[in-house]
């Protein structure tokens, strides 16, 4: 951990509540210039070429290991799984968590691409945790980034795909794009972002059951962005020089949950 660029509480969620998100997109908008001490598990990456299954509805499912970020970008090559057991935060399969720019139709992406090119929408995974950005995340190799993990639904449109609580909570806080679920049990808050505002199940105040309906993947966004769900986790992290809360990688937490969502075990 970078405890030189350690953040304290009260900064953390400051920042939190600033312009964060996916942005830079072809679409418009500008770049914004419980406590533990271990991971209850880890996560062995499949090569990308390899199914995570032999069999079954997981067959074709397949993922980049964590902190292989596209473009040649640094990410974190961390196997743990910072929230194990949590619901994914799409009701249905299949998804496509990759990145928002440097994909077709992104900012950097190739010229005259578009969002929904098919090519979008195929496995394997891609994380982007730690892409270059200029929030401060202190996980990230240079101590900014991408805060959270960019996830498109099943098809390329907005306002169909619905998003559902990752743990039964609290929601506490709804500011623009943003949809903040405290967790009942484990400390940690689960960001959801660019929903569509006008077809939100939820307010501020509401109890959720995991798996509840929280609202529609959508493209939210001022200045614009792509149809997609940006999901960030925060929590306390332990080291032997302290504890802060921050933005933990997302993504092999996604893939455990995605894996039992195939699999039928957790519907």
């Amino acid at each position: 951990m970078r405890r030189s660029r350690v953040i304290a509480v009260s900064a953390a969620f400051a920042a939190l509540a600033a312009l964060g998100g996916c942005d830079w997109f072809k679409s418009g908008g500008t770049p914004a210039s419980s406590s533990s001490s271990a991971p209850a598990s880890s996560l062995s990456p499949v090569p990308s070429s390899a199914p995570a299954s032999s069999s079954g509805p997981v067959s074709d499912f397949t993922y980049d290991p964590p902190g292989k970020l596209q473009a040649g970008n640094t990410g974190v090559a961390d196997s743990h799984i910072y929230a194990p057991g949590i619901r994914f935060p799409l009701k249905s399969a299949k998804a496509y968590p990759e990145s928002q720019l440097w994909a077709h139709g992104g900012a950097y992406g190739p010229d005259n691409s578009d969002q929904c090119d098919a090519v979008n929408w195929v496995y394997p995974w891609h994380d982007d945790f730690c892409e270059p950005r200029d929030y401060a995340t202190p996980l990230c190799p240079s101590g900014n980034g991408h805060q959270g993990q960019d996830i498109r639904p099943s098809t390329c449109e907005k306002g169909v795909w619905p998003t559902v609580a990752a743990e039964a909570g609290t929601i506490v806080q709804i500011t623009g794009w943003k949809v903040y679920l405290k967790s009942a049990s484990t400390g940690r808050t689960y960001i959801y972002m660019h929903q569509a505002p006008d077809k939100l199940k939820v307010h501020v105040g509401d109890t959720v059951a995991r798996g509840q309906q929280l609202g529609f993947v959508s493209d939210y966004f001022p200045g614009g962005t792509s149809i997609h769900l940006h999901l960030e986790i925060i929590e306390p992290v332990t080291d032997s020089t302290g504890t802060m809360v921050t933005n933990v990688p997302p993504y092999t937490s996604l893939i455990d949950a995605y894996q039992r969502l195939l699999a039928g075990e957790d519907q």
